[in-house]
């Protein structure tokens, strides 16, 4: 079974349904978004009704229906009103879609979905379970937070994951001065606010149309960008004329803003290992006015393919993505302590390869978008102790909070007190 986001996923369902209003698929992608953001809570309701089976022991069709089910008719309804026309009626769909005598298994059921209480389910399970539900996260995660942060703060965090932060946006000074595209997204409808300190980067209070459907998007006015991703950019400071590694680059975020930093002036050489993600980076480059950047496929775990050595490496390698579980709910599911190890093992080769290829002086951007020591700090402390000739420097501008095990000049970002991913830079200097 392939695991696909929840975007690809119904990507490929409106491919195959040749599915075209737009307004149907957004509704779609909304409600298959929301329903597996708490699927934890719901297979627990779901459990507690259909015991002594578990929703996981029916077919997939029939798990999908019955999530869908209690999302629409008591999730979407805060669990009070209940609408029997309604459910009746998404049961007849269900009937339709799947058949009668598939769903016939789980009809019996549908009633107490409709009527059963979800206060004592809560009130029944233990601290970190409870959190687990109410915040819809795995309980392993939940219980790690616990330890990383402390209870409080931890609860805190959970709940800044629930709901994605706000859009921002990075106004590309390449193809416009700042001013002249600020009012071309005001004609456009859009309401931009300036994100202090941070150079080009706006979030959107409002806006009338899909971002993506602006002619100014098309242009390569602005690119969609979390205000930590427009930040690590920043944080590593490349100057006009100089020769940048920009590493696991696709789709092109890092590299477009890059080289907008360095006026077109100097060279990026942005290196990914997925042909599919290059495609996207050539496109993204291409629409934002990139004229110094050359794509260069290659497994950044292994020695980059480069005989020369940069004046900026940037590395933003694969990682659990545990600061994004908000804009990606599926990721949180498919996680377990072990795919943090395996993400350290990749991130820990990366950072290695990326190591040999600094010029002297140079320095070292490492950021994820995770909140993990391991993928982090711990990262950070023991490529120090294996890199002599490299140290810490501190990180301009300052919007963070520092880092952890007493990493001052790294920077942590959070969603409930930053208002967007979860994130953590280093900037590293060879001596």
């Amino acid at each position: 079974m392939q695991k696909l986001s929840e975007r690809l996923a119904l990507a490929r369902t409106i491919k195959q349904l040749s599915a075209k209003n737009p307004n149907a698929i957004r509704y779609a992608y909304g409600l298959v978004v929301e329903t597996t953001r708490r699927k934890n809570l719901i297979d627990k309701f779901v459990n507690t009704t259909v015991a002594p089976k578990k929703i996981g022991e029916y077919t997939l069709g029939v798990q999908s229906f019955l999530r869908l089910y209690v999302y629409q008719t008591r999730v979407a309804k805060n669990w009070a009103k209940i609408n029997i026309q309604e459910a009746a009626h998404i049961a007849s769909m269900g009937r339709a879609i799947l058949g009668w005598q598939t769903l016939r298994e789980v009809e019996q059921f549908l009633g107490f979905l409709l009527t059963r209480q979800l206060e004592p389910i809560l009130k029944a399970a233990g601290d970190v379970e409870r959190v687990s539900l109410e915040t819809f996260h795995p309980s392993w995660f939940v219980k790690y937070c616990f330890d990383l942060l402390g209870r409080d703060e931890a609860v805190a965090f959970l709940e800044g994951s629930i709901n994605p932060p706000p859009t921002y946006i990075r106004v590309n000074t390449l193809a416009a001065a700042e001013e002249e595209i600020l009012q071309r997204l005001q004609a456009e409808g859009v309401e931009p606010e300036k994100t202090e300190p941070l150079r080009y980067t706006y979030k959107v209070a409002e806006t009338k149309k899909p971002l993506n459907s602006l002619p100014s998007y098309r242009e390569g006015l602005f690119y969609i960008q979390d205000k930590a991703s427009c930040f690590a950019a920043q944080a590593a400071d490349p100057k006009p004329g100089a020769l940048v590694f920009d590493v696991c680059a696709a789709p092109g975020a890092k590299t477009t803003f890059l080289a907008q930093l360095m006026q077109n002036s100097g060279a990026v050489y942005s290196v990914d290992y997925s042909r599919r993600r290059l495609d996207a980076w050539r496109k993204e480059t291409s629409r934002m006015g990139v004229r110094i950047a050359q794509p260069v496929i290659a497994d950044a775990c292994a020695n980059l393919p480069f005989s020369g050595e940069a004046d900026l490496v940037v590395l933003d390698p694969p990682c659990s993505s545990t600061g994004v579980f908000a804009k990606q709910p599926s990721a949180k599911w498919r996680l377990g302590p072990k795919s943090i190890e395996r993400m350290a093992e990749i991130q820990w080769k990366m950072i290695n390869s990326c190591a040999e290829k600094v010029a002297l002086g140079g320095t070292l951007t490492y950021s994820t978008c995770s909140v993990t020591e391991e993928e982090n700090e711990l990262i950070i402390e023991r490529f120090l102790k294996w890199h002599l000739e490299f140290s810490l420097v501190e990180i301009e501008p300052k919007i963070g909070l520092p880092g952890l095990r007493g990493l001052s000049q790294c920077q942590r970002l959070y969603p409930h007190i930053h208002h967007c991913n979860g994130f953590f830079i280093a900037k590293l200097r060879r001596h």
